[in-house]
């Protein structure tokens, strides 16, 4: 999706358990139709966990018959855009060539790299017959020396993802390794993003072995020694300690986070990369045109002035 500055998410619970290092209320923003997005990363007081750099929560929204998102053709460097749907569906085109219906479950991961344009929008069927929608968009910031690597894309229905369905809780690994499996999807950086469904008074084991880690709470709340947490909350946690997550009540969370980056990232618009000259590079090439075009699109969201 574009992005534009807002204002920082909120701080959240006062208190926390010794394991919490940062506890996050996502600022909403209404973009109009009833359509809500809350913004968890970037903060103020931390701009990544691992290579996420941008955590948005969109949603619940019905729309009606006629109606339905319209992000139009944007540009992107310097990071790769996961979108996972729980409910609704996206039509992705992008300047590569692909045209792909996102669907709950499935993971779509566009890795922009030295540049691509995309669109999102609400597919012909969902757009007349009306849907609801709800999902995240992060974006992992690339390593120092893969930012300019060759745009790609990949993308794997809810079938094609491993899933571990244990005694009152069930995991999709999305991305990376967790509960002893491993997604098939490819990475430039080590990191892990996991939806996790439990049902009340279920456990459920954060694995230590991740340098940074934390739990965005979609909804519902859950205990964490003995401190309850309601959702939405980014829940960010030091690294080391042996983390477990009681359902208080039915919770859907994603676990997500992997090794840190080398350094901060210099983010403009739907720009990231560790040069800021980069940056205005890539201003140049949106406002003159020297992006490649996305395929049956025929407008475009201009430059920021």
């Amino acid at each position: 999706m574009s992005w534009q500055p807002s204002n920082d998410p909120v701080l959240g619970d006062p208190k926390s358990c010794d394991a919490l290092d940062l506890i996050i209320v996502p600022r909403t923003r209404d973009l109009g139709d009833g359509f809500a997005v809350r913004r968890a990363l970037p903060h103020g007081k931390r701009q990544m966990v691992g290579p996420f750099i941008f955590f948005d929560h969109f949603g619940p929204v019905q729309f009606m018959a006629g109606k339905g998102m319209d992000v139009r053709p944007h540009p992107h460097i310097g990071l790769a855009t996961v979108t996972y749907l729980f409910d609704g569906s996206i039509m992705h085109r992008d300047s590569e060539g692909n045209i792909q219906e996102i669907q709950p479950g499935a993971m779509n991961l566009m890795t922009a790299g030295r540049g691509i344009a995309h669109s999102e929008r609400t597919p012909d069927v969902q757009r007349r017959d009306g849907q609801k929608m709800l999902g995240l968009q992060s974006w992992i910031a690339l390593p120092a020396g893969s930012e300019e690597i060759a745009p790609s894309f990949q993308h794997y229905a809810a079938e094609a993802l491993p899933t571990v369905r244990e005694s009152g809780f069930t995991a999709r690994i999305i991305a990376g390794h967790g509960f002893g499996v491993q997604s098939p999807v490819g990475m430039v950086s080590p990191w892990f993003y996991t939806e996790v469904t439990a049902q009340a008074a279920t456990s459920v084991p954060l694995d230590p072995d991740h340098e940074e880690r934390a739990i965005y709470l979609v909804d519902g709340e859950v205990e964490i020694a003995n401190e309850r947490y309601e959702g939405p909350r980014l829940l960010i946690f030091r690294p080391g300690d042996r983390i477990t997550v009681k359902a208080v009540t039915p919770v859907r969370m994603m676990f997500l986070g992997g090794d840190a980056l080398e350094g901060p990232r210099h983010i403009w618009w739907n720009f990231v990369s560790s040069s800021k000259e980069r940056i205005e590079q890539a201003k140049q090439d949106w406002k003159t045109g020297r992006f490649a075009a996305v395929p049956q699109e025929h407008e475009f969201i201009p430059l920021p002035e």
